[in-house]
């Protein structure tokens, strides 16, 4: 078969490499409604259009990785993890671009937020091509954040990005590049045992 020429081919990249020092235990591998928060993000990437799915490991990354072993993802480890999030996100866009060359967007998201779900990223994706932007982010909380997607002009940015912040300033750089969809119930992310009890009170 002949694949349309305007075909939009994006990858995903899952940020899992955090020591949840906050939460006291692996987040990662917190369950919530019967799956562990972990392979929540990975099933809403692998429901979507996107190929592949990058899952990025760094603490404890031996804990982790057999929970995603029956999983059709590549699983990465950051030796550099302790750096912050953007060694993570260099980590992600770099297995990324060494996959293939031919995408033409990033999806970037956080393991830890039990609102994300292939309808969000059916959202950022219709956004992008609704308005040609080259950044979609979630906004909550007053500011953008993940999930987003990043079209390909961005990719040596990232891979580039140093710090803790990840890409918070290209998120919320010029409004001219960057759309922002209103996504409040993403606000919710598990960091604290507080925050993992809040999201298991919550209905389905």
């Amino acid at each position: 078969m002949i694949e349309p020429r305007d075909r939009f081919r994006f990858g995903a990249v899952i940020l899992a490499a955090g020591a949840s020092t906050r939460m006291g235990t692996l987040k990662q591998l917190l369950p919530l409604r019967g799956q562990p928060l972990i392979v929540r993000a990975v099933d809403a990437a692998l429901a979507s259009p996107a190929w592949p799915v990058v899952v990025v490991l760094g603490a404890h990354a031996e804990k982790i990785r057999p929970t995603l072993a029956r999983l059709p993802v590549l699983v990465v480890e950051n030796p550099t993890w302790a750096e912050g999030m953007a060694s993570s996100l260099r980590t992600g866009i770099t297995t990324l671009r060494q996959f293939s060359r031919a995408l033409d967007a990033a999806l970037v998201a956080l393991c830890d937020q039990p609102a994300f779900s292939v309808d969000t990223i059916a959202q950022l994706v219709a956004a992008q091509r609704t308005t040609g932007r080259s950044i979609v982010a979630a906004r909550y909380a007053r500011r953008n954040g993940a999930p987003a997607l990043f079209l390909r002009a961005h990719f040596p940015a990232l891979a580039a990005l140093t710090g803790e912040e990840g890409a918070r300033a290209l998120l919320n750089g010029d409004p001219a590049t960057v759309t922002a969809l209103d996504l409040p119930a993403l606000a919710l992310d598990l960091d604290t045992p507080a925050d993992y009890a809040s999201a298991q009170a919550k209905p389905p």
